[in-house]
């Protein structure tokens, strides 16, 4: 698969966003803890970024999957990767469900408004003591009439604290496991709806993370996405959007810290010359920017076989384990040639090796992905 000149127009728009928009207020925003989503996301959404594959009858740009893969590595290199994760939530992550699964009015009322930027949107899964193993997930939703009533706490919430509505996965039957679950959109200004507490995060302190408390919740039956019962599955589809996401967004993370990287070595002096010029640090770099290339050639072949419609679920957790080990890697190596000047918040180093430790956590940890690849090659996992 290439990219065309249209591609690479596209490229040069989200790269001025990147560039105007988010970066100059990169260090206010990690201070603060939160970056304004709602003056940001109409922004964002002025460039097609939160509804790029999304219909245009609801204000998306009806674009293939690869404007998506182009706009995640732009994304990647945010100076605040928190606010980059939290667009992809918004883009990639809350809404897909919505777009395949919804009704037409549940697009309008809730899928237009976020791909406008005027409603901000999460993905509420994890739970406290129920994070990769979600069939141990206890929120419950109980029919009361035409209304959910849902009481439960979800935790690790991208944008929790600034959502208008979340994309939920509750239980709606007594049926144990995978079985019984659904996908509810509730809007957080319901009574019984509160953000419990702003999780203080190693890194990726830009975006806030909340823990949500649901107490009688009542949502119409109305708002469950697509087939009550059918929840897990639908989010287990939802979930591969994310790791390709994760995928994407890691080779513009890597490009720049090792971009950075190489200006930084040939402007450092050791032991009479450049850093640079010590066969170690050059040998290292160009290996770390070779592996780099593999991971982006296979983001474009998962891209590829998304868009033929086959099932890509190998391919993206292939492509989720390796960015997640290699983007630490990366950060790893880049702060250690910056030296004792690397392990310092003023330097850029830091923060990207605070951030990127959630590569092989959030989405689906290393673990998990490892368990899948290993089933499907038929091993006990």
């Amino acid at each position: 698969m290439r990219l065309t000149e249209d591609h690479h127009a596209f490229r040069a728009s989200v790269r001025r966003f990147v560039d105007v928009e988010v970066n100059p207020h990169a260090d206010e925003w990690e201070a603060a803890g939160r970056f304004p989503a709602h003056e940001l996301f109409p922004k964002a959404a002025a460039i097609g970024l939160l509804g790029l594959e999304y219909d245009p009858e609801y204000g998306g740009e009806g674009a293939d999957h690869s404007y998506q893969l182009v706009a995640a590595e732009e994304l990647g290199r945010m100076d605040s990767a928190g606010v980059g994760m939290a667009i992809g939530v918004q883009s990639m992550m809350a809404t897909p469900s919505l777009h395949r699964f919804g009704t037409p009015e549940q697009k309008r009322e809730f899928l237009a408004p976020a791909i406008a930027g005027e409603s901000v949107t999460s993905i509420a899964v994890t739970e406290p003591d129920t994070g990769s193993d979600v069939s141990r997930l206890r929120t419950r939703a109980v029919r009361d009439g035409d209304d959910w009533v849902i009481t439960g706490r979800k935790m690790y919430i991208t944008n929790g604290t600034q959502a208008d509505w979340v994309c939920l996965l509750a239980r709606t039957s007594d049926e144990g496991g995978h079985k019984g679950m659904s996908q509810i959109i509730v809007p957080t200004d319901r009574p019984g709806f509160g953000v419990s507490r702003t999780l203080d995060k190693l890194g990726n302190r830009s975006s806030d993370t909340a823990e949500l408390v649901l107490d009688e919740v009542r949502v119409p039956v109305a708002n469950t996405i697509g087939e009550i019962g059918r929840g897990f599955q639908q989010q287990m589809e939802q979930f591969i959007i994310e790791r390709m996401f994760a995928a994407y967004s890691t080779v513009g993370t890597c490009d720049k810290a090792l971009e950075r990287t190489r200006a930084f070595v040939h402007e450092r002096s050791v032991f009479g010359g450049p850093l640079a010029s010590k066969q170690y640090v050059t040998f290292r770099l160009a290996e770390l920017q070779a592996q780099v290339e593999l991971l982006r050639s296979h983001n474009l072949a998962v891209c590829e076989a998304y868009e033929a419609g086959e099932d890509i679920t190998r391919l993206a957790s292939v492509a989720k384990l390796t960015a997640g080990r290699l983007v630490r890697e990366v950060a790893d190596t880049c702060l250690q040639f910056h030296g004792g000047m690397g392990y310092l918040e003023e330097t850029w180093t830091a923060r990207l090796y605070r951030d990127v430790r959630l590569a092989s956590i959030g989405g689906g940890a290393d673990e998990v992905m490892l368990q899948v690849l290993a089933r499907l090659d038929g091993l006990p996992a």
